[in-house]
């Protein structure tokens, strides 16, 4: 029996109440472990100092300024009359175009770039995008140390970052779309917190060998001498991503859906994960609307 199967059988089960869709509850993704106080001691034992997964408890963020300031409404959109003050900032943004059949759900890249664009652009294509847009725009990775410092003020470094390790916070980004959002799986070299600040997402993981076989296997199928430890090009468009997106987030009917073995996690505003050094991760935005996250990576 491997490790993950394992430790399914011992980690409690915390669905929360956030409404799951259909196809999430026929796979072999166990929950990962629910941590219900957010003491560094506990964070360390159960989950740092092992490398295991764990969703933090939700008191960790309880008054995160960026949660009420940069979102609003019982829909959680962006708080554009606050955030367009910064309007003039660059910040890198993915456009991705979708082919229109698969625009609301799995998707076809007919085309991928990365640019250094003001917020303000990004702000207006968020108010009147929707799930069926095939035009998408996506603030990902972008450094939290390049924005203002009002907004650096918003995402404050949490305590358990801080304390955990060595204190040494790596990087700190942040990640902003109107679903559908997605990240193909991939694996950072150091610990990563990841916080919601709106909408919800899916997290899909897979320990450090199972990650390595899952792609090992993709790059014979594709031929593929790409780098594992960075989002590049290769991994958001053709067939590397239709490949891998197949593997981690198969339908109903799906044959290999009981092959991939793993963990995962589904969170809404002000839930956070722990994610490992060297766990492999996948991500998608569930439902429509705006979704919004930060992390920390630390060691």
């Amino acid at each position: 029996m491997s490790l993950l199967k394992a430790l399914c059988g011992i980690f409690p089960i915390h669905r929360g109440a956030i409404t799951r869709p259909q196809y999430y509850r026929f796979t072999t993704w166990c929950p990962v472990q629910q941590l219900q106080e957010n003491a560094l001691e506990v964070f360390q034992k159960t989950a740092y100092d092992c490398s295991l997964p764990a969703q933090l408890s939700r008191n960790t963020f309880k008054n995160f300024p960026a949660l009420t300031k940069w979102f609003h409404g019982p829909g959680r959109s962006f708080h554009t009359s606050y955030l367009r003050q910064f309007g003039d900032v660059l910040i890198p943004i993915e456009l991705t175009s979708l082919s229109p059949s698969d625009a609301s759900g799995s998707s076809t890249t007919t085309n991928f770039e990365r640019v250094e664009a003001p917020f303000s652009l990004f702000l207006s294509w968020a108010e009147q995008a929707d799930v069926s847009s095939p035009q998408r725009l996506y603030v990902a990775q972008a450094p939290v140390a390049r924005l203002p410092k009002l907004l650096q003020d918003d995402l404050p470094t949490p305590y358990l970052v801080v304390k955990a390790g060595k204190g040494d916070v790596y990087n700190t980004n942040i990640w902003l779309g109107v679903a559908p959002t997605y990240t193909p799986l991939h694996r950072d070299p150091n610990p990563n917190v990841y916080l919601q600040l709106a909408g919800q997402k899916m997290i899909r993981l897979l320990d450090p060998d199972a990650g390595l076989s899952a792609f090992s296997a993709l790059q014979k199928v594709t031929k593929s001498t790409a780098s594992s430890k960075f989002r590049g090009d290769e991994m958001m468009k053709g067939v590397e991503r239709r490949l891998m997106e197949k593997k981690i987030w198969p339908d109903e009917a799906s044959k290999d859906m009981t092959e991939a073995v793993g963990f995962e996690a589904l969170l809404g505003p002000g839930e956070s994960l722990f994610i490992p050094r060297g766990w492999w991760h996948s991500v998608k935005s569930i439902g429509e609307g705006c979704t919004g996250s930060v992390n920390w990576w630390f060691r």
